[in-house]
């Protein structure tokens, strides 16, 4: 997965159709979710397309499995995940996550319906930090 950084960079040079075409790209790369773990148990709520995300913890760092059946809509799941991905839970759990996403002036480039989930979708990853961090 690339790095919001990374991400951020390309994003900066893009516009329109091009930055639609990015998020794409990215949902295309996230690695594949087995049809097993898209249960209602790890269905995002609050999202206009369906969204999954299945946390696991392996030495101490997150790693998610995610998927949606709206190509933009995964790839705002891609870019939310490249914030937070292979980072220790303690971390992920502390850190603002929508102002690293800031950059990207999400509510500005996409419709409303498209970034409505985005904020659940933080709230979900959060509280499962937070959660692995305190055991």
């Amino acid at each position: 997965m690339r790095s919001l950084d990374d991400i951020k960079d390309e994003y900066e040079f893009l516009e329109g159709d091009e930055r639609y075409r990015l998020l794409i790209e990215l949902g295309r790369e996230l690695e594949p979710m087995p049809p097993a773990l898209k249960t209602d148990a790890t269905l995002v709520r609050g999202c206009s397309a369906s969204v999954w995300i299945y946390p696991t913890e392996t030495e101490g760092k997150l790693h998610f499995l995610a998927d949606s059946n709206a190509a933009i809509t995964k790839g705002i799941v891609a870019l939310v995940l490249s914030a937070v991905q292979e980072k220790p839970a303690a971390e992920v759990a502390q850190m603002d996550v929508s102002a690293a996403l800031q950059p990207f002036d999400l509510k500005n480039q996409l419709s409303s319906n498209r970034t409505q989930g985005v904020p659940n979708m933080i709230a979900l990853i959060q509280q499962t930090a937070g959660r692995l961090a305190a055991q």
